[in-house]
C-alpha cells in the first residue's frame, strides 16, 4: 500500500486520554466534520490563545 501524497498538509502522530477519544469520534460524526478539520480548529483556537502572534492560517 503506498503513502497518501499530502499536499497541504503535514502528517504527525499524537495521542489522547482514553475518554476524549469516544467523544471526539461521536463530535466527527455528528458534525460530518473531519478529525483533520475539527483538530485544524482546536490548534488554532490553542494558538490564539497561548501561542504566536500570527497563528497560520
Amino acid at each position: 500500500m503506498a503513502i497518501p501524497y499530502l499536499k497541504n498538509r503535514k502528517r504527525f502522530t499524537s495521542s489522547l486520554r482514553n475518554e476524549l477519544v469516544p467523544l471526539f469520534d461521536e463530535l466527527s460524526k455528528r458534525t460530518r466534520i473531519p478529525k483533520s478539520k475539527l483538530l485544524d480548529e482546536a490548534i488554532d483556537d490553542l494558538l490564539k490563545k497561548y501561542g504566536p502572534k500570527n497563528s497560520a492560517k
